[in-house]
């Protein structure tokens, strides 16, 4: 007789519990997971996110890297990379692929502050959106950011080979290039998107 394989349950890729977690016990489900990265919108809806793939992780660690380049000539502030969450003030905790905290943002937070999910909204984001991103649904996190107080954010479309940016005051504009420069929080940063679009090839 043949074995039969079992396949384990696929992971759901929402979770609705009811009463909604407090944040503590968020956070110390986010330390407990170990397949999957998860957020939280709003209205306490958990979102699980699947681990990167090789492309899309590749393309990460050149915007980090480039990213951390341009900090360490200044070291005011901090820089983040895809393994950070914020708690927001709409009660939502959002992982961003990349981010900025100004120097200013980090008066009054103690190491203990950090070394949890920081509750703020960093001064710059970047959204890298995967193959397996709807666009619409990436730009609808993109405007929780800018409304939970981010000052500058990037969602970059590498398909498209294009950078969607975000400002608070004004819609959002696309911007093709070889490179984007940086404004507000980051000015002085320049991103060579040549180099990210590498990774994909």
């Amino acid at each position: 007789m043949n074995d039969i394989l079992e396949i384990p349950a696929l992971p759901p890729r929402a979770i609705v519990l009811t009463p909604p977690l407090s944040d503590e016990e968020f956070e110390r489900m986010c330390e407990k997971s170990s397949f999957a990265s998860l957020e939280r919108s709003k209205e306490g809806t958990i979102i699980v996110n699947a681990p990167a793939g090789g492309l899309t992780s590749d393309g990460n660690r050149e915007i980090t890297t480039q990213l951390s380049n341009w900090w360490k000539k200044h070291r005011r502030g901090r820089a983040f990379d895809s393994s950070a969450g914020f708690f927001l003030r709409d009660g939502s905790m959002l992982n961003p692929d990349a981010a900025y905290v100004t120097e200013e943002q980090l008066k009054g937070l103690t190491r203990s502050d950090l070394a949890r999910f920081p509750r703020l909204a960093p001064a710059f984001i970047v959204e890298l959106r995967s193959e397996s991103d709807r666009l619409a649904g990436v730009q609808e996190k993109m405007e929780t950011w800018i409304a939970n107080g981010v000052q500058l954010g990037w969602l970059i479309d590498p398909d498209a080979k294009q950078v969607h940016v975000y400002t608070q005051g004004s819609g959002p504009r696309v911007e093709p290039g070889p490179a984007i420069a940086g404004s507000g929080p980051i000015e002085g940063f320049v991103l060579d998107l040549e180099e990210v679009w590498r990774c994909y090839e």
